[in-house]
């Protein structure tokens, strides 16, 4: 479990910054990759966001990029929190930080959505579509992120690199996942031929990283931007749709459950209701959501990892070591055509 015993050094930074004043940090479960706290400072009620203790792969827990791409979409048409302050200076904590505007709303880590009534549930999806498109939308080059990421050869990119976590992963050398080798393969030999719409890519999008309104089936803030960078916009669709793919016990998917009686979407309607206010682009295909469950499995692999390290974010990490077997399992399936 991450440790939070080095954060006596954030009240005196935020006392220069803001003048003096009552100050609370309490941890948020549920994130199982940059350690996130409710932090009060006098009037001000804020998140922060930062990487966990521990040695931390090249590249991985970039905060810093969470922290530029919220600023560079202050003001568009995409709801996001606002971005408050931003620390790379280690001594005040440990390690680099930053803080943001706190929401006020609901969070759905279960797609289900248990106890919300089916017209809602109806509306929640659709939203959910409306606001990945919303995002979509945006011109990387005119909210000044030309240089967020290279979009060519992602799949690519992307595929080599949770490749080599999964091969440099302990658990894997003593108990490995007999389907991620072929899938992995399968990939490789599949990647999409045609030209895909570069966007700004959430790389994690999906309900739980949304926080809607009180009182209202309106998203008010997409969250956790760890993943993000430039790339086809088809990869966060085929990312939301991995709910379908997953039953209630994996992860809190929704496979072989009545969605007509529970207002919920089937996958085809929600990819339909996406492609409603999207730019025209290629279809969505397998390889997108096979692509999907592999990157998902890697990175269960390696919050697996860091559970045995003990350097996991979130409660619970270590009992999310068999998903990573499942999501493998799932998106070799849809590969050979299940």
């Amino acid at each position: 479990m991450m440790q939070y015993d080095r954060f006596e050094g954030l009240k005196p930074w935020l006392d220069l910054r803001f003048g003096k004043g009552v100050f609370d940090l309490r941890p948020i479960a549920g994130g199982q990759s940059n350690p996130t706290c409710m932090v009060d400072h006098g009037n001000r009620r804020m998140v922060l966001r930062t990487q966990p203790m521990g040695p931390i792969l090249k590249g991985a827990h970039a905060i810093d990029r969470e922290y530029r791409v919220l600023t560079a979409l202050q003001g568009q048409q995409v709801p996001v929190p606002e971005p408050i302050l931003y620390c790379d200076d280690a001594d005040v904590i440990g390690r680099p930080f930053y803080l943001m505007q706190r929401l006020e709303g609901r969070v759905f880590h279960d797609n289900s959505l248990p106890d919300i009534a089916p017209d809602q549930r109806t509306a929640i999806f659709a939203e959910m579509a409306r606001v990945m498109a919303q995002l979509h939308a945006v011109d990387p080059d005119a909210v000044g992120l030309s240089d967020f990421g290279r979009p060519e050869g992602y799949y690519q990119r992307q595929i080599t690199r949770w490749w080599r976590q999964c091969q440099a992963s302990d658990l894997l050398r003593r108990d490995p996942i007999a389907s991620l080798s072929p899938l992995q393969d399968w990939l490789q030999a599949n990647l999409p031929r045609q030209q895909e719409r570069v966007s700004i890519a959430h790389g994690d999008f999906r309900l739980g990283n949304l926080i809607f309104a009180p009182d209202a089936p309106r998203v008010i803030g997409i969250l956790d931007w760890e993943l993000s960078t430039l790339g086809p916009a088809l990869a966060d669709l085929g990312f939301a749709c991995m709910a379908w793919r997953t039953r209630p016990d994996q992860f809190g998917g929704i496979a072989g459950l009545d969605l007509k009686a529970m207002g919920i979407p089937e996958r085809q309607d929600f990819v339909d209701t996406y492609f409603r206010h999207a730019e025209p682009t290629p279809p969505l295909q397998p390889f997108h959501e096979a692509f999907a469950l592999f990157r998902f499995a890697a990175i269960f692999v390696g919050i697996a990892d860091r559970a045995a390290a003990g350097n996991a974010a979130g409660q619970g990490a270590g009992d999310l070591t068999p998903l990573a077997a499942v999501f493998a399992d799932r998106g070799l399936q849809i590969a050979k055509g299940a």
